[in-house]
């Protein structure tokens, strides 16, 4: 057990909670248990059963991300919220850098767009850092758009390579075997960013990675008359931090979002066996004229804390490491 760590959450924690309360953020706690989540083919869930004298038995989910519910809260009171939620996501590595229970920070602001959260997350980060943070884990951010680093670091132009048949060539030429079975856009995008951009990205300064690939399917809004959208990932000492959108409002692209995503998620998942959670095909519908413009940022507080505590594995943040119990036949 690590009484350091434990110190370390609960004094964070505190902090961020300060300086959202003195930022005029709004503190919000949503259900672990859910009746329906987000339909996202490349996260694999949680499921447990329901079993009640008076109301039956249904399958419930461990929430992967609160989004589906905080956005609920925003389109009720039109406020900037935040939530520190435990969230689950099956599937995931069980090693340095994940575990497949892990505490997010998730916090939305109204009358902001993905720039402006960029601005917001500095100053967040840099008013909460533990005491005796490394430099190289502290605001000010470096940019870097996403094609800027596929051109860098693999010598791929986006802009070029917008169908599945020339992003496959460029795989190719990097040595990448693409196989027989076709692959989609996003699959050869990833291994290329996985294998050659992402290990060679700075490390002096966090770096904020934007303007991701249109392709990728996601609730960020796109930009016009450009094959990107208005979304950006944060990266520090070579981790994956945060997860930054300006949120689509448009009820009708949301709702093709769902419908899309949630047929590939059971076409996939009819194969492997894999939980497929009910969705609510009423959500889409709180995006009226009156929901808020708003941009939100989800951010991983164990690796956060991994960071500025200079520990080597996310296990040494986490209370009850379900890799270690395992380990330990707990």
């Amino acid at each position: 057990m690590n009484i350091k760590a434990i110190e370390e959450r609960s004094t964070l924690m505190q902090a961020m909670r300060s300086w959202f309360s003195q930022n005029g953020y709004l503190e919000v706690s949503t259900p672990l248990l859910s009746t329906n989540l987000i339909p996202e083919p490349t996260i694999a869930n949680f499921s447990t059963r329901l079993i009640s004298e008076f109301m039956g038995e249904r399958e419930l989910y461990l929430v992967p991300s609160p989004e589906v519910h905080m956005k609920r809260i925003i389109a009720e009171t039109h406020r900037s919220i935040y939530q520190i939620s435990r969230c689950f996501r099956n599937r995931e590595q069980m090693g340095s850098h994940h575990n497949p229970e892990f505490t997010m920070l998730e916090y939305y602001t109204v009358g902001a767009d993905d720039e402006a959260s960029i601005g917001i997350t500095e100053r967040l980060l840099a008013d909460t850092a533990l005491e005796g943070t490394p430099e190289h884990v502290l605001p000010p951010f470096r940019r870097m758009t996403v094609a800027e680093a596929c051109h860098t670091y693999a010598g791929v132009d986006l802009d070029t390579v917008q169908s599945t048949t020339r992003l496959r060539h460029e795989a190719l030429r990097l040595g990448l075997s693409v196989g027989d079975e076709p692959e989609s856009w996003e699959e050869t995008f990833n291994r290329i960013f996985l294998n050659f951009v992402e290990p060679n990205l700075p490390q002096d300064k966090p770096l904020v990675l934007s303007e991701y690939p249109s392709r990728i399917e996601c609730l960020a809004k796109k930009i016009p008359g450009r094959p990107y959208r208005k979304r950006w990932e944060l990266y520090a000492g070579g981790l994956e931090l945060a997860n930054c959108y300006d949120e689509e409002r448009d009820a009708q692209v949301v709702a093709d979002y769902y419908a899309a995503q949630y047929a590939i998620l059971v076409s996939q998942r009819s194969v492997t066996g894999e939980v497929i959670p009910d969705i609510d095909l009423s959500f889409p519908a709180i995006f009226d004229a009156q929901f808020p413009q708003c941009s939100g940022v989800a951010m991983g507080i164990d690796r956060l804390l991994m960071l500025q505590g200079r520990h080597k594995t996310i296990g040494d943040l986490i209370l009850f490491n379900l890799s270690a119990m395992m380990a330990d036949g707990h």
